[in-house]
């Protein structure tokens, strides 16, 4: 029998982990007849069916789920050796991917991003923003090579709640108050009770239905009887909405210096305090790339959430 090839494996672990050859072309970054093409290679291979093509999706057979157990493990192998590899670069050249989130890029990240490029001119730091901690240890499609990328090298991240797999430092504290559009007929001016603001003030809210932030279940629980005037994804969009006078909203107080036009009218809310960290996985703290920017990026940071 010819050689097996990874590859194909790859393909057919991306079958059974999303049950249709849409949902794995998907996350290979591949057109569905690449997936098909290396399923059925793999299978003329073998000599067994691996996979039952049913109406509702593709579902393992018996020697599918033993191959796919196999493949889980070589995929686990195949990126601890790339992280292991990685972890021994010593050079402060290439590229290193940071993944945080939109409103800590917009407010905290610039300026310390700005300054660690030009102190490390070898190194291109590239960042993703997206609202959840990444799994430092996954891979998903690069169409460029036809392989796979890692997600993020470094997160940094507003949260309570670390993994324990990965590493890293505790930056700050970030704390939320309630603002108004400073000068706003109707609004409050001053620091005023919550509980009154709930009661007597027009807000602006999260949407409805989110569930990932400690603010949303804050709100949730406070504003269930409010007068809500409008509703947003995300606190950029809040900013926005304040400025307009149209109610009063939560926002961290790192984006105060951005918006000398909103007052705060509230106290820091305790229960609203979150941590910043900024993480990697064991295998890359090492790499000189990922330890310089933990370093640089992360002083600049603590000065800035201390201040």
């Amino acid at each position: 029998m010819a050689e097996l090839e990874w590859d194909h494996f790859r393909h057919a672990l991306a079958i059974g982990t999303a049950g249709s050859l849409a949902g794995a072309a998907r996350l290979l970054g591949v057109n569905h007849t690449t997936v098909l093409r290396r399923l059925d290679a793999l299978e003329a291979q073998l000599g067994s069916r691996l996979f039952d093509r049913l109406r509702n999706g593709y579902q393992p057979t018996a020697a599918g789920l033993a191959l796919l157990e196999q493949a889980r493990h070589m995929a686990a192998r195949a990126d601890e050796i790339e992280r292991q590899v990685l972890g021994r670069d010593r050079q402060l050249t290439g590229v290193l991917r940071v993944t945080t989130a939109f409103v800590l890029m917009d407010h905290l990240l610039p300026q310390p991003l700005a300054d660690f490029a030009r102190a490390y001119p070898g190194i291109e730091t590239e960042v993703l923003e997206n609202a959840f901690l990444v799994d430092l240890a996954s891979r998903h499609a690069d169409t460029d090579q036809g392989w796979t990328r890692r997600e993020a090298d470094v997160a940094v991240r507003l949260s309570s709640h670390v993994a324990e797999h990965l590493v890293g430092r505790e930056l700050g504290r970030t704390h939320c108050r309630v603002y108004a559009l400073r000068g706003a007929p109707g609004l409050p001016q001053r620091v005023t009770p919550v509980d009154e603001l709930v009661r007597d003030a027009p807000w602006v809210a999260f949407e409805r239905d989110g569930l990932s932030r400690v603010h949303d279940h804050w709100l949730r629980r406070h504003l269930a009887q409010a007068n809500v005037r409008v509703r947003v994804d995300i606190f950029n969009a809040k900013a926005a909405m304040l400025r307009t006078g149209i109610g009063v909203g939560l926002l961290p107080t790192f984006m105060e210096a951005r918006h000398p036009e909103l007052v705060a009218v509230s106290e820091p809310i305790a229960e609203l305090s979150q941590p910043v960290w900024m993480l990697t996985h064991p295998d890359l703290r090492h790499t000189a790339r990922v330890r310089a920017f933990m370093q640089f990026v992360g002083d600049a940071l603590v000065e800035r959430l201390g201040a």
